[in-house]
């Protein structure tokens, strides 16, 4: 006989195993749906006011058009950058964005470059604002807080304008967050600790100042890590991220360009530009220095967030859950005073940080206030306090500078620039621009070899050898703030700058955007002297090619808009178009005039009339010029096999044409 003892528990009735597990399910969706509830509202809003006129403001810098030209390099050159690749960052970042923008067929969807790889940041952004809210929420902080910590990092000035712009740091953000998730993973740490070194491994390939994080992971795996297993888990985590680190070698050991050669570039030469040879960025009290400089830029953007952050910091080191965070946010800040460079988008790597400790003690602050204790309540209420105020002065500060983001069109001047480089620059000119600019000209119809980033001609051998005669091989500049403010780093370039005249100027301000004719010669300008000639002769060439009653020629045209035609030739022109259709034959120099300023005008027919020689179309235009007094007659009127020959003297007056508003 069988004891009660002997006997096995009975299962519990099929029926009731089915809806245990029907409730768990039931429990399990109404919990995602509660997340889901919590997280989008913040999300949706970020993202709308990230997304909004994103190629309108900030306005799109050299830098990003460097990271943009090199992942359009990608699918439409089949080159892993547009220039030599010399090992300054790894790949992985600008691959991203190829990938994003050729799945999406971005680089066709915009006619700005840069727009389109924005777009790239913009889903970047996204993915790092879910991770980051799930990631609060791992820590054990309430939904409410995760959701704050949301629209922190995506609303705030600070985030806004660095989130926008084509960054590496954006990119690799998302990896960060995703590393620092799984890190924390309690079950299946084997697979979550190789899939936190597989993210790792790619912020840190995408930008390789994310290794600064690497601390911070690590203590996460071996403090949570299951002790029976520790040693194993954690160093299958650690030979997987070495096993990707060394991806990046095998590159340069495939190209033969690890160690440094002559005549070739290394993954040598570039770990030591950027851990020893780059230059420093200076103290934060010199106030030419790139480091204040960039914090100001930081402080001017959002000030409140910068202060409310350090203090959180502190405060949250004395909170547990918050302690690695907080440690994280206050070494990272100190890092950059080292005594080294400053990357200008360090600050992107931080803003998830300072949004975990703000948020963080604000939940710390109510719970304390809720808790018992004199000196408990009395924390939360100067945290609590300290948040209030922190909100009251971030509102006007933050309502002022979206408004800006959601409405200015900083962006306008490159627009017109590249426009107007389009329209009147000759199609083989050759010339210097910010790297914003590149891939938008190269599209445009400009050689590629034409259109020179300002950086490589001094710094390229491959370019400079196209251009043996330095600035004197270049037909324009296109100068923008970044070009007006390292000149003398770039001597071609500030050469080149020094021996132009400006023929077209956009914008005002840190946005000018200046097109510049350079004077390979030297004369013209002798003559332009400081007194914007060219730029009136410009304007007023600009201003006859629109009038449908003066036919030019195609292949004069841009000698019309190039400030190099003379003021009497455009002034009659416009004259004698109030009188009926005229059609040039040519604009020429004279022989022997130095200023290379063309002064001789040929027209073929004048009001449906034929000018040519013994044609009775001449001797209107013959009537015209002869009865014209002062500096705007001419020195001779001719008939010719080609229209009637229309020269002026070198002597022209400098001030028959209205000089541009500045």
């Amino acid at each position: 006989m069988t004891s009660t003892l002997d006997r096995s528990p009975a299962a519990p009735p099929r029926d009731d195993r089915t809806a245990s597990d029907t409730r768990r399910r039931a429990s399990a969706w109404r919990a995602r749906l509660g997340d889901a509830l919590w997280l989008l509202p913040p999300l949706l809003l970020g993202l709308l006011v990230n997304a909004a006129n994103l190629g309108g403001s900030p306005q799109r810098i050299d830098d990003e058009g460097t990271y943009a030209a090199q992942a359009w390099s990608i699918g439409n050159l089949g080159e892993l950058t547009h220039y030599t690749y010399w090992y300054d960052h790894p790949p992985l970042g600008w691959i991203q964005i190829a990938a994003w923008a050729g799945l999406t067929d971005a680089w066709d969807r915009y006619d700005v470059a840069v727009i389109a790889a924005r777009e790239a940041m913009l889903v970047a952004s996204a993915v790092a604002a879910v991770l980051l809210w799930f990631l609060v929420r791992r820590i054990g902080f309430a939904r409410l807080t995760a959701s704050l910590s949301v629209a922190l990092f995506l609303l705030s000035p600070l985030a806004v304008q660095f989130h926008r712009q084509v960054y590496l740091d954006n990119i690799a953000t998302a990896w960060l967050l995703a590393a620092l998730l799984l890190a924390l993973s309690r079950r299946a740490q084997l697979a979550g600790y190789i899939g936190a070194a597989s993210a790792f491994g790619v912020a840190v390939l995408t930008k390789e100042t994310y290794l600064l994080a690497l601390p911070l992971v690590a203590w996460f795996m071996w403090r949570g890590a299951d002790r029976t297993t520790r040693r194993y888990t954690v160093s299958v985590a650690a030979a997987v991220l070495g096993l990707i680190g060394l991806t990046y070698v095998a590159l340069a050991a495939v190209k033969g360009e690890v160690m440094p050669a002559a005549g070739r570039v290394s993954l040598w030469d570039g770990l030591a530009f950027q851990l020893a040879s780059r230059e420093g960025s200076g103290s934060l009290f010199d106030p030419d220095s790139l480091m204040s400089r960039t914090v100001g830029l930081w402080w001017q953007l959002d000030a409140v967030l910068i202060v409310t952050a350090l203090a959180a910091a502190v405060a949250g080191l004395f909170v547990r859950r918050l302690r690695p965070w907080a440690i994280a946010l206050l070494a990272l800040t100190a890092f950059m005073f080292r005594g080294g460079y400053l990357p200008v988008p360090y600050v992107i790597m931080l803003l998830p940080f300072a949004a975990i400790v703000v948020a963080g003690m604000g939940q710390v602050a109510v719970e304390a206030l809720r808790g018992h204790g004199v000196l408990r309540r009395l924390g939360g209420v100067a945290v609590a306090s300290g948040l209030v105020v922190a909100v009251i002065a971030a509102g006007p500060l933050w309502a002022a500078q979206l408004r800006g983001f959601l409405l200015a069109d900083l962006d306008r001047p490159l627009r017109d620039a590249e426009s107007w480089m389009t329209q009147n620059a000759p199609a083989d000119s050759r010339m210097l621009v910010d790297d914003a600019m590149w891939v938008d000209l190269v599209r445009a119809g400009f050689e590629r070899e034409n259109v020179v980033w300002y950086y490589k001609a001094d710094t390229d051998s491959d370019v400079q050898e196209l251009a043996p005669d330095g600035w004197r091989d270049y037909d324009y500049v296109i100068t923008t703030d970044s070009m007006r403010t390292f000149p003398t780093e770039f001597p071609t370039v500030r050469q080149a700058i020094e021996n132009s005249a400006v023929v077209a100027s956009f914008g005002d301000g840190a946005q000018k955007v200046e097109v510049r004719l350079v004077d390979t010669d030297q004369a013209a300008l002798a003559q332009a002297a400081d007194d914007g000639l060219y730029a009136a002769r410009s304007v007023a060439g600009q201003q006859v090619l629109k009038n449908p009653d003066v036919g030019v020629p195609a292949e004069e045209q841009d000698l019309l808009t190039s400030g190099v035609v003379d003021g009497r030739i455009l002034l009659t022109l416009g004259q004698l178009s109030a009188s009926g259709r005229i059609d040039v034959a040519d604009i020429t120099q004279l022989e022997g005039d130095p200023s290379g300023v063309h002064r001789q005008l040929i027209v073929s027919s004048y009001a449906g009339q034929d000018a040519r020689a013994d044609a009775a179309g001449a001797d209107a235009l013959l009537s015209f010029y002869e009865s014209l007094t002062g500096p705007l007659r001419p020195v001779s009127v001719e008939r010719g096999d080609a229209g009637v020959v229309i020269t002026f003297s070198p002597d022209e007056p400098v001030d028959l044409l209205p000089r541009p508003a500045e």
